[in-house]
């Protein structure tokens, strides 16, 4: 079987075994701060084994794809050098929320794995691990499975924080339990021991299928209580059951990755199908591809940072190869052909995805060239034959500036690396990677809840209102004083909790003798919270209270809600399908809306798009709500934000033909009630990623009468009309462009007088003709200029100036070519600069610096002499 077949294998075995098929989630985890990215096929179903997330199912299977590529899975530089080490991979997995347990998920794996039905591998080539003291894993495998004892490896806990030897832990707290794992024997022909072996690093027996049962819940002192409702999951790498069952040694090998490195062999020249760098290139174009499919864009930090890593990584690996100009970008088509029936987004953003990494790739050459520009720089500024470490990590890390070519240059120079240096720097950034991927998180801390609240908010702000749970803080209270914030929780509420961009209603939770102040609404799994404070009174459990929304901020939300849909349909429809929702922002105040396009708006196409969205509510279409299952929903044409998790039975909110989304947000009944649409804001947030900010209704029109106002102030101050103000304005600009240059003249007088002045004041020491000297009211440019008359001036000397602007030093440091052998400019400025509190560097001939320690000028002016003695 190819990998595609082995894929769909997967999935249809297990859902004849009754499993929903889920389809692979992004890549950036939805909701949970505790990932970089996704990294295994449970963790779009974190919250259902949490209990936060309630499905209509007990059984699933996916393909999920996953990446590893930072914080504790950083394995970055192993890639393409092993044989089993990728940035990306698919996870093949099976789960069990509450439903089957040990019995079934083993008989399933097996089943799978040696029946002639599906994968027929060979039981006498299976070996299983099970937790040492998992004894009913263990009889299950010896005694209904029946794989012999002596191939049943008991693995113990040796303390290890995370997923260690067969005990598999989410977190430091939550659910937990004991691993089963089924390794495949490749051979005696092949080194290495069974697993818990002195020898079970080696390839021959290799990890395939792992199976984690979750019947513990660990509390932060450690104890362990049994799970009401034991869960299963699974994984099992695509990649490595694909290479055994294709059997093959190398995942490289599969048929896969071997389509792949031919299309990398293509755009690269190189004809060796077994080189390193085509493998680094066929792995990275996976990880990079889906990344930006999911939203990922190439930035200099966060997940970006990793992104633009892999990336760079590949180029090199591309460039060492000789590949000429940009060529990784062409790899996505080849991708396209292999993945893109299982991951049809891929397909559908082939394009957008080519032009981020062609746009990238356009990027790092640049950078290339201002690396050169820095290392020359450093070179020339060198007091000894060694480049600091500290460069060359600072080249490599934020120029993407390979050590090889550093390394490189600096022999043709007949200079060495402070490697020892470079990897100390490395490492402290490996340190802060591990640190930004270990995200502490205790999942017993947040609100223990199983309520689920109602939304009754759509047709009305006002209602009969029931307190079900009060907390202060996370624990629960049976009332809150006056004075006291707190949460309250009902099983039925008018206030909207905060989700899909549009934020929390504020308002009233009042009744007799008592008024909780709402200051926000949130979400916690099912249910709504209210967070506040009892303004008046005592509120307690089961309290009757009547319900009150801000109707003015929910109206005024709901204005700018209703635009947001509006604008994308009209971004979409004057820039293109490659526009994507990328985030956005709805409160009472105004809109802000993130979308996906590689170039700034010019003001031609935003008043474009402002025309446009405000003809549509000049239409005053009807808006409309429906509730439908999500294929219908997608069917009909409604756009759904992908990464979003949805329900399956959504809402599709339309506005007349022009625009029809998912969304569970609150709106207009019609276009037109939204009044007027002004954009205020047009700009970039990240690589390929712009953001338009907008206010509507009442909101706009005070903008545009504050507007009109300081019109009206500009036409007073330039004593003008409206009609005339452009003209009036520009004259003002032109009249004060000549009144600088005038301004620049007159300081470039000032400087050669000074410099006449100056040049009779030089004096000799040891043969040298030197000066130092402290200029008054002479700006930077200013004191540059008077240094290079004065060095035409006196022919031959050592000079220094300094100029002081307040509680700041400018200096300037000359030395005329013919005493450059003895004498350096910058070595010269950094003697000064130290004494000041400040720093400085340049060339032999010519440096600048600056201090912030005034005080201190005249005695570092003094030091000059003794500098100039000293190396005479």
């Amino acid at each position: 079987m190819n990998s595609a077949q082995i894929r769909q294998a997967f999935l249809d075995y297990f859902k004849q075994q009754g499993h929903e098929v889920v389809p692979s989630s992004p890549l950036v985890p939805g909701n949970d701060p505790t990932l970089l990215f996704t990294n295994a096929g449970m963790v779009q179903f974190k919250d259902v084994f949490l209990g936060s997330d309630k499905r209509s199912y007990t059984r699933a299977t996916s393909s999920q794809r996953c990446v590893r590529a930072g914080g504790k899975h950083n394995d970055l530089e192993n890639v393409g050098y092993t044989a089993r080490h990728h940035t990306f991979f698919e996870m093949l997995g099976n789960f069990s929320f509450g439903d089957y347990f040990k019995q079934d998920a083993i008989r399933f794996a097996w089943e799978l794995l040696t029946s002639e039905q599906w994968f027929g591998l060979p039981q006498e080539k299976l070996w299983v691990t099970v937790y040492e003291e998992d004894d009913e894993a263990f009889e299950i495998w010896r005694d209904q499975i029946g794989v012999p004892a002596e191939r049943i490896v008991r693995i113990g806990d040796k303390g290890g924080r995370y997923n260690s030897d067969n005990f598999w832990a989410m977190g430091d707290t939550g659910p937990c339990g004991p691993c089963t794992e089924v390794f495949y024997d490749h051979g005696p022909e092949i080194w290495g021991g069974p697993p818990g072996s002195p020898e079970e690093d080696g390839d021959r027996y290799i990890e395939i299928w792992n199976i984690v049962f979750m019947q513990f819940n660990r509390a932060a002192d450690g104890t362990m209580a049994p799970l009401p409702k034991p869960s299963v999951d699974t994984g099992m790498g695509l990649e490595r059951i694909a290479a055994v069952l294709q059997n093959v040694h190398s995942n490289y090998e599969i048929d896969l990755f071997q389509n792949l490195l031919k299309a990398a062999a293509e755009v690269t020249g190189c004809e060796d199908l077994e080189h390193k760098s085509l493998r680094v290139i066929a792995d990275h174009i996976r990880s990079c591809a889906f990344l930006v499919v999911d939203g990922v864009l190439p930035s200099n930090e966060g997940r970006g940072y990793v992104l633009r890593r892999i990336l760079r990584r590949a180029i090199r690996h591309g460039n060492k190869l000789g590949a000429k100009g940009a060529f990784f970008h062409k790899l996505v088509a080849a991708l396209v052909a292999e993945m893109g029936a299982a991951y049809p987004e891929l397909a559908e953003q082939q394009a957008q995805v080519e032009r981020v990494l062609l746009k990238e790739e356009e990027q790092f050459a640049k950078t290339l060239e201002k690396g050169m520009r820095i290392l020359e720089q450093d070179i020339a500024d060198l007091d000894g034959k060694e480049i600091p470490g500290e460069t060359v990590f600072t080249l490599y890390d934020t120029y993407g500036f390979p050590v090889d070519l550093t390394a490189d240059i600096a022999r043709e120079r007949e200079l060495e690396l402070d490697m020892v240096g470079f990897e100390r720097q490395m490492e402290a950034q490996r340190e802060r990677a591990r640190a930004a991927g270990q995200f502490a998180v205790d999942y017993n801390e947040s609100l223990a809840l199983d309520t689920e609240t109602l939304f009754a908010g759509y047709d009305g702000l006002a209602r009969p209102a029931k307190v079900a749970r009060l907390f202060r803080g996370a624990e629960e209270a049976s009332c809150l004083e006056a004075g006291e914030e707190g949460v309250v929780v009902m099983p039925e509420t008018p206030f909207y909790a905060e989700s899909g961009g549009q934020v929390g209603d504020t308002g009233l939770l009042r009744g007799e003798g008592v008024c909780f102040q709402v200051t926000d609404t949130t979400k916690q799994g099912k249910a709504f919270l209210h967070h506040g404070k009892v303004i008046e009174g005592s509120l307690s459990a089961g309290a009757e209270l009547e319900a009150l929304v801000d109707a003015e901020a929910r109206q005024a939300t709901a204005f700018n809600h209703s635009a947001t849909h509006l604008l994308h349909a009209v971004l979409r429809d004057q820039l293109g399908d490659h526009v994507n929702q990328k985030g956005s922002l709805v409160d009472a105040e105004r809109l802000r809306f993130d979308f996906s396009h590689f170039e700034a708006l010019s003001r031609e196409q935003l008043l474009g798009i402002e025309a446009s969205v405000n003809a549509l509510i000049r239409a005053n279409l009807p808006v409309t709500t429906q509730l439908m299952n999500i294929e219908q929903a997608k069917a009909k044409g409604a756009m759904a934000l992908f990464g979003e998790k949805y329900d399956e039975d959504v809402r599709v909110v339309s506005m007349g033909e022009a625009s029809m989304e998912l969304c569970g947000g609150t709106h207009v009944q019609r276009t037109g009630d939204i009044g007027w649409f002004k954009i205020v804001s047009e700009g970039g947030i990240a690589a390929g990623v712009r953001r338009i900010e907008a206010l509507t209704g009442p909101a706009a029109q005070r903008w545009i009468g504050e507007t009109e106002k300081n019109l009206d102030r500009l036409t007073g101050l330039v004593k003008g009309s409206r009609d005339s103000l452009v003209e009036k304005v520009g004259s003002v600009i032109e009249r004060n462009r000549q009144l600088e240059k005038e301004l620049e003249q007159l300081k470039a007088k000032l400087a050669s007088s000074a410099g006449n002045d100056l040049a009779a004041q030089a004096d000799e020491v040891a043969g040298v003709r030197l000066l130092a000297a402290k200029l008054e009211g002479v700006d930077p440019k200013a004191l540059r200029d008077t240094l290079d008359q004065l060095k035409n001036k006196l022919g031959s000397a050592v000079i220094l100036l300094a100029a002081v602007q307040g509680e700041k030093i400018s200096l300037a440091a000359g030395v005329t070519q013919d005493l450059t052998g003895r004498f350096k400019a910058g070595e010269l400025i950094k003697h000064v600069a130290t004494q000041v509190g400040g720093k400085g560097g340049g060339r032999p001939d010519m440096a600048q610096g600056g201090g912030t320690e005034p005080e201190s000028l005249s005695a570092a002016l003094a030091s000059v002499r003794d500098w100039v003695q000293e190396r005479a």
